[in-house]
């Protein structure tokens, strides 16, 4: 690919993301994160493990980031801190010792919480859309 299409290819998926909302970047986030659980989890199972390394370095890269991004003013913040403290705490080990059991068990409860918040974000679409028919008009407001 030439420098001109690599730039307009770069220009196009920052226009993208910067279109999204917070709870689509928040999505792309986890669903990012899952990914790259996932192809730790292939590596371990190939003994790739330069792979294995990169892949869970960077998944502790992003739980980093979720963590550093966290609105601290909201109670459920201070749970979702210590969850991402979890996470990276477990994620340590499964590089350090290779442990799939552990890298299984991270990789679920990352997917279980994309799915929560995947779910939470079409609740919030849907009482945007429509607040008059939720009854709920000031919650579509609080939620933004």
């Amino acid at each position: 690919m030439d420098q001109k299409g690599f730039q307009e290819y770069r220009d196009q998926k920052e226009q993208t993301i910067n279109a999204m909302s917070p709870g689509e970047l928040l999505l792309l986030l986890y669903d990012e994160l899952v990914k790259r659980l996932m192809q730790a989890e292939l590596a371990l199972g190939k003994e790739n493990y330069p792979l294995f390394e990169a892949s869970v370095g960077r998944s502790l890269e992003i739980i980093r980031y979720l963590d550093d991004t966290l609105d601290r003013q909201y109670p459920i913040s201070s749970n979702l801190a210590k969850l991402y403290e979890f996470f990276s705490y477990e994620l340590q080990r499964v590089k350090a010792g290779r442990n799939k059991t552990e890298l299984e068990r991270v990789k679920k409860m990352a997917s279980e919480l994309r799915d929560t918040f995947r779910e939470a974000q079409k609740n919030v679409e849907a009482m945007e859309r429509s607040p008059e028919q939720t009854g709920a008009p000031e919650a579509a407001g609080a939620m933004k």
